[in-house]
């Protein structure tokens, strides 16, 4: 994997020219900046695109406002292939509050507002105004998952699917790789893209049903789910169900006197094809042009990391990856990933430590049992919630070879897993082996785990396992810490304000993280993105799983008191608190007692009535500066709890806060929060 011989595919005539290139084939538009790696899925299409035999330019983030911006390279041969980037537009564009968001970690220096919003809609009816009738292929996270007739947050209101505004000839959904070659290649061959209709993990628009060669089930039409939330939660889990490469059938949803036409998705890539694409010849850098704007952010997370895995059969509710990437994992081999990270131990900044080994979810390596790759996914259950399922295959025998074989690798000081580790999975598996190992070797001081909340009914909206489960890893956790004499922390994961979260609820919350001896210092609130059963709960009122009524936390007001609640040490925090309390009729947390959240002496935190003892001060310490994170793919990673000046205790390992310092300043009694 040899990258110093390597060229960023053209971004200008002048690289063209330098090839020696007349004109080329394809023009790949992307809202992220250009950045050659293989986390990029815009890297992955032009490189697999290159590889076979084809001229690729790259447009990234065009003047979506200067039409002659997208004739910049001129018109391509055979196509055009758009992407708003790794991440929907909306999500990089607005925080949870729907405030616009001032920094883009995919744009160079950091800096928001270089793509439109509905980025793909924008990119690709400008492509139609200069291009005309060229063909025009839409694809990557945001087509994937506004495919349907979709409820779009940020509007309020539900979309078309994004194939009718963007006016595109076809959708690739999914991770694309098998849909965009031979799409590739037909057109190629002279096929008009009009008649391109039967390539699996693709989307187009009929006349007619006739058109879809596949086995076929039709969904309430766009017009009956903009009318009848039912019916909206109907399609949504039909849907869902159908995204399955073995045994899912084509879905049809009618938009006026048009038909979408939804082919079933295509079939996981093998191992041998996932190495292949992994080893594309990337260059693994921005492309130069950004180094005097601040370079991109977005490679500092992934420079040194490696990607083992694709898709999750974790399957929680909010999570877009189920209707992306699909439930079936797949799997690099030994030999590919121990290349890739030779390779890096070469790279001029390699300071010997790999900072990811993982993917979805780190510690998936193959298909949660073999029935799936016969009979497809199971329908009305999941693999691992409320309970695992029993045919599940928990041995993570396979991917603790991986990690030792890259542990011994010449120039590799320490392998460390940040991705999503499955605590669910890893506790299914009878011989512990792995989890010791992972305390012993794989934990850079912190290990970030989703357990979500704490009330088993909203980790059943959810899609998460009950919180038994995280309570019984973390005492194993905290066993292990202790027996190879580590200090390591715990990082939950929390969300407030998820459908099926009462107020109560997040008091129940509030008091499970006081008992514990913790406050997250950066929290997440649930954000409704297209496509997720949540979503559909959050907008219906409705859990498509059972077509029960749920409730749903939709005021702005009530969603700021569940957040404030996770964070009730804060000054600023209180009068939501209290005010919650009260509302949900929990006056008894206002006092002095161990459990009590607040103090009801005028707002002082510790103040006690004269002549009163005062009560013991709980396990809080001080919080670590930053802005909440609300990105559902990226959320904040500092997790310590907030205290009210005073040094904190020492603590067990496996809870995560760092050690404050203690206040040495003379006359000073407290530190500034």
């Amino acid at each position: 994997m040899e990258q110093t011989n390597t060229k960023f595919l053209p971004v200008s005539k002048a690289d063209m020219a330098e090839r020696g290139w007349e004109e080329y084939d394809f023009l790949l538009i992307t809202g992220d900046a250009y950045v050659d790696h293989p986390s990029f899925g815009s890297a992955i299409i032009s490189r697999l695109l290159e590889r076979e035999g084809y001229r690729v330019a790259v447009l990234a983030q065009p003047d979506w406002r200067r039409p002659q911006s997208f004739t910049a390279l001129g018109r391509p041969r055979l196509g055009v292939l758009i992407s708003s980037g790794n991440i929907d537009s909306m999500v990089a564009h607005y925080t949870v509050a729907k405030k616009r968001r001032h920094d883009d970690a995919y744009s160079p220096g950091n800096r928001a507002g270089l793509r439109p919003d509905h980025a793909v809609v924008v990119y690709a009816n400008r492509v139609r105004e200069v291009f005309r009738d060229i063909p025009v292929i839409i694809g990557g996270l945001e087509a994937s998952l506004r495919r349907f007739a979709h409820y779009d947050y940020w509007d309020d209101k539900v979309r078309r699917g994004v194939l009718f505004d963007s006016q595109a000839d076809l959708l690739v959904y999914g991770m694309g790789e098998r849909a965009t070659k031979e799409i590739a290649a037909r057109l190629a061959s002279g096929t008009p893209v009009s008649d391109i209709r039967d390539v699996k993990g693709t989307a187009y628009i009929a006349k007619g049903p006739a058109e879809c060669v596949y086995p076929k089930v039709e969904v309430a039409s766009y017009e009956a789910v903009c009318a009848d939330k039912r019916s909206y939660a109907e399609a949504n889990m039909a849907e869902y169900r159908e995204h399955d490469p073995i045994v899912g059938r084509a879905i049809l949803q009618r938009h006026g006197g048009d038909l979408l036409v939804v082919n079933p998705p295509a079939m996981p890539l093998t191992t041998a094809e996932l190495d292949a694409v992994a080893e594309l010849p990337y260059v693994r850098e921005p492309h130069p042009m950004y180094d005097a704007l601040g370079g991109v952010p977005a490679i500092e997370e992934v420079r040194f990391s490696v990607a083992h895995n694709r898709g999750c059969f974790g399957a929680c509710n909010f999570c877009s990856l189920a209707f992306h990437q699909g439930r079936i994992v797949s799997a690099r081999s030994h030999e590919s990933v121990i290349r890739e990270v030779t390779a890096l131990t070469k790279h001029a900044g390699f300071k010997g430590y790999i900072h990811d080994v993982g993917g979805p979810t780190a510690n998936f390596r193959r298909p949660a049992c073999q029935k799936q790759m016969k009979a497809g996914l199971c329908k009305n259950r999941a693999c691992l919630s409320p309970e695992a399922c029993p045919n599940l295959d928990a041995d993570h025998t396979d991917y603790l070879m991986l990690l030792r074989k890259l542990r011994e690798i010449p120039g590799v000081k320490k392998v460390f897993i940040r991705s999503g580790i499955r605590y669910d999975f890893m506790m299914r598996d009878k011989s512990g082996e792995f989890c010791a190992e992972l305390v012993k070797h794989h934990i850079s001081g912190q290990l970030k785990v989703a357990p979500e909340h704490c009330v088993n009914g909203v980790l059943d909206y959810m899609g998460k396992p009950h919180i038994e489960v995280y309570e019984k890893f973390r005492q194993k956790y905290e066993r292990l810490n202790q027996k190879y004499e580590k200090e390591q922390y715990l990082v939950p994961y929390l969300m407030s304000s998820h459908p099926g979260c009462t107020l109560e609820d997040a008091v129940r919350l509030a008091e499970w993280l006081n008992a514990s001896g913790r406050q997250p210092e950066q929290v997440q609130d649930f954000y409704p993105t297209p496509g997720t059963l949540s979503t559909c709960m959050y907008y219906t009122g409705i859990d498509p799983r059972t077509m029960q009524q749920v409730f749903v936390p939709t005021d702005p007001h009530d969603k700021a008191m569940q957040r404030a609640l996770m964070q009730w040490k804060r000054p600023e925090k209180r009068a939501l608190v209290q005010e919650a309390l009260r509302r949900a009729h929990r006056e008894d947390l206002i006092g002095y007692g161990k459990g009590c959240l607040l103090r009801p002496n005028g707002g002082a935190p510790y103040a006690h009535r004269s002549g009163e003892k005062p009560a013991g001060r709980g396990k809080g310490g001080v919080g670590a500066k930053g802005r909440p994170s609300d990105r559902p793919d990226k959320r904040g990673k500092g997790d310590a709890p907030a205290g009210d000046g005073r040094p904190a205790p020492k603590r067990k390992a496996g809870w995560a806060a760092p050690k404050p310092k203690k206040n040495t300043r003379p006359g000073r009694g407290k530190k500034k929060l």
